[in-house]
């Protein structure tokens, strides 16, 4: 039987939870895809409630949402706040909607708004990146490496790959700096990590976003073997041993040619900064997602565990995104160490990981408070890189 959304986090106290509001909003421009990739979480996954959502979101869904955002802006008196229009693809029917959307929230909301499309590259003509730069859209760039071989998972429906367009559109973005947001890469263990980071390097990013396959306790990663969440450490560290051989690589340079997120946020955290990302730390999610058919949901990373597991309930016609900060799924991203697992807070690591990504701590039967299933690959790079702090600091 299909879970619950809400279940698995029955057993997670949240009502002395005081909400951090919302700071990023995706907005779900289209349902669908012109790619096939093999191992995309959304369209070969565990939930398959994209077929039954409009293709494409409509305007009266937009002018709604961009009032919710605008109602949630005020009530928290928020002077900033991001927009990341996603899909599918959106831009799979050109600039278009990505241009409307953007311009119905920042005529709505009364602070400034930071804009991000975040594509496959294979739509990205000449003129819609004008367009999008004249808008004051940045773009982002999903790519699984800077070579044709690093990406043969990324294929149209038809078999075709999708890298002579997306290498193009990322030559767009390298003379185009002010307009590139950077590069998404999630990790191939097939791929030399080195080839990988280097052929990056050469498309001129502006920062790279390494990315954990999305998996669970109950659908392992890729080189992971299937095993109890009991027992994750000491366990095998393909994903540590690949992410230490780019760290080495990105730390050595000196002079770093490009920001790597999850690199700088080990260390800020290490030398006790706060964090802001969701794959390490404890800092409270504050993101949310609108779907096309306006339908307000967490973040697409949970559709990995079961289906059903992003869904709150609420829509943008009905509810004000202050009902989703009350959803038990989201504030138990919000609530810090009271989400963990007893594993993570007696390990000696455990604030700096916060217990991972939320979604890969997910078992079937028992919910989300579990360590990460790659709980041994985060201690080993978390110590890894303050290794290398620890010496750089000692000359």
């Amino acid at each position: 039987m299909t879970p619950h959304p809400q279940w698995p986090h029955a057993t997670l106290d949240v009502t002395a939870h005081e909400p951090t509001p919302f700071r990023q909003f995706v907005l779900k421009v289209h349902s669908r895809c012109n790619l096939d990739c093999s191992y995309c979480y959304i369209y070969s996954g565990q939930d398959p409630s994209w077929r039954d959502r409009p293709a494409r979101t409509g305007e009266a869904t937009m002018r709604q949402t961009a009032i919710r955002i605008a109602e949630h802006v005020r009530a928290h008196r928020l002077d900033r706040i991001r927009i990341e229009l996603h899909g599918g693809e959106p831009l799979l029917t050109g600039p278009a909607p990505v241009l409307a959307y953007a311009r119905a929230v920042r005529e709505a909301v009364p602070c400034e708004v930071t804009a991000t499309v975040q594509t496959n590259g294979t739509r990205l003509t000449a003129p819609t990146l004008d367009r999008l730069s004249d808008a004051g859209i940045r773009v982002g760039l999903s790519l699984d490496g800077g070579r044709a071989a690093h990406n043969a998972r990324r294929v149209d429906h038809a078999g075709r790959p999708a890298w002579p367009a997306a290498l193009a559109a990322a030559r767009r973005l390298a003379a185009r700096p002010e307009s590139y947001a950077g590069v998404l890469c999630t990790i191939d263990l097939r791929a030399d990590p080195l080839d990988v980071y280097r052929s990056l390097l050469d498309l001129d990013p502006p920062g790279v976003d390494f990315l954990l396959p999305h998996a669970n306790w109950r659908h392992p990663p890729p080189g992971l073997a299937r095993r109890r969440p009991g027992r994750h450490r000491p366990g095998p560290t393909p994903y540590g041993d690949w992410l230490d051989a780019v760290f080495d690589a990105w730390w050595d340079e000196g002079r770093l040619r490009t920001r790597v997120r999850l690199f700088q946020e080990i260390a800020a955290l290490l030398l006790g900064a706060p964090g802001a990302a969701e794959a390490v730390g404890l800092s409270p999610m504050a993101a949310v997602v609108v779907e096309t058919d306006g339908s307000i949901e967490q973040v697409d990373s949970l559709r990995s565990a079961y289906a059903g597991a992003a869904e709150t309930g609420l829509d943008v016609f009905r509810h004000p995104f202050d009902r989703a900060l009350r959803h038990p799924g989201v504030a138990a991203r919000q609530v810090g160490e009271r989400a963990l697992a007893a594993a993570c807070l007696s390990c000696p690591v455990g604030k700096v990981c916060g217990g991972g990504n939320y979604v890969h701590r997910y078992a079937s039967g028992s919910g989300f408070r579990h360590p990460s299933v790659y709980c041994a690959d985060l201690e080993q790079l978390i110590r890894h890189v303050a290794d290398r702090l620890a010496r750089t600091a000692h000359g």
